[in-house]
């Protein structure tokens, strides 16, 4: 393999450092929007749930469809239906059913909006972090595979 070829592209530290402090800036929003949250306890601890729940979601949906892709590029099988349904039908679940308790929620509608708005800036920021860290991830592997460093943990020869 000829590696004088070989391109590996790697995000700018300015885009990794953009990415991580909108995720960090979008949980503190969501967490400072729930921590304020008036109304019931079995309100907000639904929405801490519903949050959750969105964010890992989230995170399985951006790894299945990478993997979905790469796999589809390699010319291999890629994951069964049924974890297709299960991951893009616990996506879909999530977000309904947060919307759904938001929505439900007795109120006033500036607080809803904040808390939408958050919510989805949290979201949107983890798909984005979910890409950059698996970007991340495969450019290291490259490098690995054509020898240009050695994998974490590997001692160094003396």
């Amino acid at each position: 393999m000829n590696t004088n070829n070989m391109l590996i592209q790697r995000d700018s530290k300015p885009w990794q450092l953009q990415v991580w402090a909108s995720f960090i800036i979008a949980i503190f929003l969501c967490a400072v929007g729930l921590a304020y949250l008036p109304g019931s306890d079995l309100d907000r601890a639904f929405m801490v749930m519903g949050y959750f729940f969105c964010l890992s979601a989230a995170f399985v949906l951006a790894k299945s469809v990478r993997d979905q892709e790469k796999t589809q590029a390699e010319g291999r099988q890629a994951d069964m239906p049924m974890f297709k349904l299960v991951v893009w039908g616990g996506f879909f679940l999530a977000m309904a059913l947060t919307g759904w308790g938001l929505w439900r929620m007795d109120v006033n509608e500036t607080y809803k909006a904040f808390l939408g708005v958050s919510w989805l800036y949290l979201i949107t920021c983890s798909f984005t972090l979910a890409k950059t860290l698996r970007d991340r991830h495969e450019a290291d592997l490259n490098e690995i595979r054509l020898g240009l460093r050695k994998p974490h943990g590997t001692p160094d020869a003396e």
